[in-house]
């Protein structure tokens, strides 16, 4: 049941995670920093109860590789929900981010000297090929929705081309931060429970420097709407509600990532990140109604097609049918 449950954990964790940072996002679109302030003190919290027996575990890995790897880490995941403060949609946000495998494997190349199939070429340049269609798009859309005058317009497309320049930053330096982990786990074997508690506890300082726009933000949080809470019979802001669904849900998709990591192959669990993508978009267009026109359409086939090329979905659905048996079967 170990790897039913991970899939179960990553596609039920990671789309209400989409969902409930869209609930944020919509409200106060520059909330990203509190986001993932509370993301990251949650998760360093849990891995120093659980996981180094608090404190008194030692690092297998020494820490200042962990600094580095967390200086790339941190940076990733404040410029990628501050992205959102930039007039840059959910959907597109998704789609952009799905051009990991682009940026991994070309970074690959010129770092590692890396030689890649013909078939891996064609997928990149199809997953590129998707993420352009959607960038057009989106920008006619910013020209046109924020257009009221002219001056208007050229200031909201400037923000928009600001947070495409971020998006853009983020996945390359995610993709850097890939090369460095892999190079560390070849050094000195794998140990991901570690590797995500240093990921998420050495950064916490570094949010000081954005204590100004947290404290604001926590401020706005605590004016929204009450809700009553059955549970504890008393009235919370919405927003908080929000907040704590984002990061309870982003743990348990971290999770489950983990595990399907130890249950299954990377393939498996690229293919299973990929369609947890899917769903998460298509959810965000139909509930939120998000602006797809038909080529924002045909620009998301394109990603998913060539991520499914890449990561050879074929082959390991077809693995899976014949069962893990498969391999003696063809022996014998």
């Amino acid at each position: 049941m170990g790897p039913v449950f991970a899939i179960a954990l990553v596609l039920v964790g990671c789309c209400s995670n989409v969902v409930s940072l869209e609930l944020l996002a919509r409200e106060f679109p520059g909330c990203g920093n509190i986001v993932t302030f509370a993301q990251f003190a949650f998760i360093a919290l849990e891995g120093f109860f659980f996981e180094m027996n608090f404190g008194r575990k030692s690092p297998v890995i020494p820490v200042r590789n962990y600094v580095i790897m967390v200086t790339m880490f941190f940076t990733v995941s404040v410029v990628n929900n501050y992205a959102l403060n930039f007039n840059i949609s959910m959907p597109l946000h998704m789609i952009f981010r799905s051009g990991s495998l682009s940026a991994n494997m070309i970074l690959g190349i010129i770092i590692l000297k890396k030689r890649y199939s013909a078939s891996k070429y064609l997928s990149i340049a199809l997953v590129s090929a998707g993420i352009f269609i959607c960038t057009i798009m989106s920008a006619k859309q910013v020209n046109v929705a924020d257009g009221a005058s002219e001056e208007e317009g050229f200031q909201a497309f400037a923000r928009w081309l600001m947070g495409i320049g971020m998006l853009t930053f983020a996945l390359l330096m995610s993709a850097r931060m890939g090369i460095f982990q892999e190079t560390l786990y070849k050094q000195y074997g794998k140990y991901p429970r570690e590797a995500l508690f240093y990921n998420h506890f050495l950064p916490l300082p570094g949010f000081l420097l954005l204590s100004t726009d947290i404290y604001n933000h926590s401020v706005h949080f605590s004016q929204s709407t009450p809700v009553v809470v059955p549970v504890i019979g008393t009235a919370v802001p919405v927003m908080w509600i929000y907040l704590l669904v984002n990061v309870i849900t982003q743990y348990v998709c971290i999770r489950g990532v983990f595990i399907l990591t130890t249950e299954c192959t990377s393939l498996t669990v690229t293919l299973l990140v990929t369609l947890r993508k899917f769903l998460s978009l298509i959810f965000s267009i139909m509930y939120f109604q998000n602006p797809f026109t038909p080529w924002h359409w045909v620009g998301m086939a394109v990603v998913f097609l060539g991520t499914m090329l890449y990561t050879e979905v074929w082959s390991s659905v077809r693995a899976v049918l014949q069962g893990p048996n498969a391999k003696e079967k063809k022996g014998q």
